[in-house]
């Protein structure tokens, strides 16, 4: 797993809307035919943590992760749902809020991403304390998840902070 790796745009998943050459890598790379996108506004947004969890499960529902047939399943869809309020809730906290969220499916990773015009580099806060209240959100993506990185395009202010989570099996 990666704490924030820089990924070159294009390398994993889709680019932010507009990057291509602005991202200093040429035409975006052509989006995989299996992978489904689903994109929220979340800028006007009340209740934004519960509105994308929201949103989330809706997505899970409509890729057939839920309802799941099998305890993996059931933990797979919670997994992602944790992630999404852990990447929403630091954009609010440390990015002056998120602008929107973005989730794909594929038929073995799921990829949220969470955009923000922060400047900040997210990290898992070392050492970990596990008895201390705050400084968990980052370390907990960090465990759930494949990987996980921030995309910022040159040129551009804030970033998208995105993480991967297995399909289940």
């Amino acid at each position: 797993m990666s704490t924030t790796r820089q990924h070159p745009p294009g390398d994993l998943g889709r680019e932010p809307q507009g990057a291509g050459v602005d991202a200093g890598a040429g035409a975006a790379s052509p989006e995989p035919a299996e992978r489904h996108w689903r994109t929220l506004s979340l800028r006007d947004a009340s209740g934004i943590v519960p509105t994308a969890r929201d949103f989330a499960r809706q997505a899970l529902h409509a890729w057939g992760w839920l309802p799941a047939s099998s305890a993996d399943g059931r933990a797979a869809a919670e997994d992602v749902l944790l992630v999404v309020s852990e990447l929403v809730t630091n954009a609010c906290l440390h990015a002056e809020g998120p602008e929107e969220i973005r989730i794909a499916c594929t038929a073995k990773v799921l990829r949220v991403e969470v955009v923000d015009s922060g400047a900040g580099q997210p990290a898992p806060r070392t050492p970990h304390r596990a008895g201390r209240p705050g400084g968990h959100g980052m370390f907990i993506v960090q465990r759930l998840c494949l990987d996980w990185g921030v995309l910022r395009v040159p040129g551009r202010p804030g970033k998208t902070v995105w993480a991967e989570l297995a399909a289940p099996a």
